[in-house]
């Protein structure tokens, strides 16, 4: 694949800089050390909260959450991190979580679910339905569903889960997420090498979050495995073409068009795995975060502008 044609000298500019924190191989190190790496790569992108933006550190049944608030909101986005279900938390995507508020004028809840491999599918599925319950009960507003990379796997997960529990979940907002897709075709294969993530990193973190033994059945792990798409909320889904997760967007997509519902999937070219940190010095980068911005903003008002 050739990733010189393909990639733009900014967003090249971004990989070499994730690399100085957060190394090709980072994989091979223990968990601890992994966590260490990614919170010290994620220091380096971090952006100062936009003003005006308030947040308060809670308790969602048990789960840590924060919430974020910019005035008097009438929505609510419940957020999942991303990072593989091994790294990551509230500090290494506030920016991002304070960047939605700002911007839709959301109230927005970011889900600190348990990790892996200390605690093995179904615990992080478990945690996200159980903050997401308690937003509905805690605030009462609609809530659209958001989360990058394995975050987009939880949101997703909720919200088939969600269909007769919760009757006010507006859409959902996927981002680069990894859905269950078949690990040895297409853009897995196609990918199988590209920058900032991996075939054989895919594969890793899968095996940290069941313990080697991968669900065949269970929606709640891969939402690709569902035998039911019908219900589903509004989705709009954004992938980064340059990844092996690509493929997954545009099949999850096509599942619910064909059972009924409405879906979306916008492929950013020339984008990368984690382009969300690169939003402040890539111009593809920032552009996609302001169309993932309008497009929550977007289905908390009920309006599908993808036809």
């Amino acid at each position: 694949m050739d990733y010189e044609r393909l990639i733009d000298e900014e967003t090249w500019a971004f990989i070499r800089r994730t690399a100085e924190s957060y190394p090709d191989d980072a994989v091979d190190l223990s968990i601890a050390e992994q966590r260490r790496v990614y919170n010290a790569m994620c220091d380096v992108f971090r952006q100062a909260r936009p003003s005006g933006v308030a947040t308060e550190d809670r308790s969602a049944n048990g789960v840590p959450v924060r919430v974020y608030t910019a005035g008097d909101p009438t929505r609510s986005v419940v957020y999942f991190h991303g990072g593989g279900f091994v790294v990551g938390g509230l500090d290494s995507h506030d920016d991002i979580c304070a960047e939605i508020c700002a911007q839709t004028g959301y109230r927005v809840v970011a889900v600190d679910y348990r990790l892996c491999p200390e605690n093995l599918h179904p615990a992080q599925f478990q945690d996200s339905w159980s903050a997401t319950e308690w937003v509905v009960e805690e605030f009462g507003d609609p809530i659209v569903l958001a989360g990058d990379s394995a975050g987009g796997n939880l949101a997703a997960s909720v919200a088939h889960y969600a269909r007769g529990r919760l009757d006010i979940v507006l859409g959902q907002v996927l981002i680069y997420p990894g859905l269950g897709g078949d690990p040895s075709k297409g853009s897995y294969l196609e990918h199988a090498h590209a920058p900032m993530l991996t075939q054989e990193d895919c594969l890793f973190y899968e095996k940290m979050r069941c313990g080697g033994v991968v669900p065949q059945d269970d929606p709640t792990f891969a939402p690709l495995l569902d035998g039911d798409f019908s219900n589903l909320p509004p989705t709009v889904v954004f992938t980064a073409d340059c990844d092996p997760l690509r493929d997954d967007g545009p099949a999850y997509c096509d599942k619910i068009v064909a059972a009924g519902g409405v879906a979306h999937c916008v492929n950013e070219m020339g984008m990368i795995h984690g382009y969300l940190r690169a939003r402040s010095s890539v111009k593809r980068a920032a552009d996609s975060f302001e169309r993932i911005s309008v497009a929550i903003e977007a289905l908390g008002q009920g309006i599908w502008s993808y036809d």
